[in-house]
Order: C-alpha cells, then structure tokens, then sequence
C-alpha cells in the first residue's frame, strides 16, 4: 500500500482482490480520511454508496468468472475539501458513463433492471470520468464538500 501525508492532502493507493468482501475495508480506509477533514456525514454517505456501486461492479463483472485484481488511489485535498477515487482493473472493457440513463419518471415495473446504481453514483458526484488505457479499465470519481 502507498501511502503519502501533508497539509493540502493525503493519498492511499490499495491493491486488493476484486471480490465483494473488500467493499467493507476499502470503505473503512476511506471514512478515516474523509473523519480527519471533517467530512459532512450526507456527503460521506454519498462516497459510500459510490464505492459499493463501483467496487461491486468490478467484483461481480470485470474478471467473471474469475477474481482479479483492483486498484484503489483514494486522495484527499484539504482546499478546497475534496476527495478522488481512481479505480482501476484488467477485466473487460466497460464504461459505466457510456450506459443510457435508467428513466426514473416510470413506474418500477415499466424500467429495464440495472444502471440505478451507476446513475446515482453520477448524480452524487462532481466529477466523473472513464478511459481505457492498454488493458485497464480507469474509472475517476471526485467529490468536493
């Protein structure tokens, strides 16, 4: 694990298994930096349920139906107080930010399953971008409060 710490910020690279079970100590790792900045809970909330999103996706699809590797760079910034997640992975290429829009004005029976999860993660976030570069998926999220 990479690790880095001064005023204006720090940053935390984590190389993990991409499998479910690592959404829990990822989040954990994260909430610690957001607590050090007084992050608001509202916002952190709203860093979690992207990291749940994010990180389950790579876990259940990317390597399917094996278990890869995924790369996590949280860095935070104290001004202004924001933070950026930069996730990475070898699996299939996939833009999250390429899927259509789920319709969220029709009823729970006339919308197509799949896609509010990455929906409400683009809602949420400031800034969000996708690139492929070689063989690795890169997927930056950031979020300023």
């Amino acid at each position: 694990m990479g690790e880095y710490r001064e005023a204006a910020g720090e940053w935390r690279e984590l190389t993990m298994d991409a499998v479910i079970e690592n959404v829990t100590s990822l989040t954990e790792t994260v909430d610690g930096m957001l607590e050090s900045m007084d992050c608001p809970m509202r916002v952190q909330a709203q860093i979690d349920i992207a990291i749940d999103e994010v990180f389950s996706n790579i876990a259940n699809y990317a390597y399917a139906p094996d278990v890869g590797t995924a790369v996590v760079r949280i860095e935070t910034c104290r001004e202004p107080a924001s933070i950026t997640l930069v996730f990475r992975d070898w699996g299939i290429k996939y833009n999250p930010l390429a899927k259509k829009d789920p319709d969220v004005t029709l009823g729970l029976e006339e919308r197509q399953i799949g896609g509010l999860g990455i929906f409400m993660v683009k809602k949420s976030m400031n800034k969000m971008y996708y690139r492929r570069r070689g063989r690795q998926n890169v997927l930056t999220l950031v979020k300023e409060f």
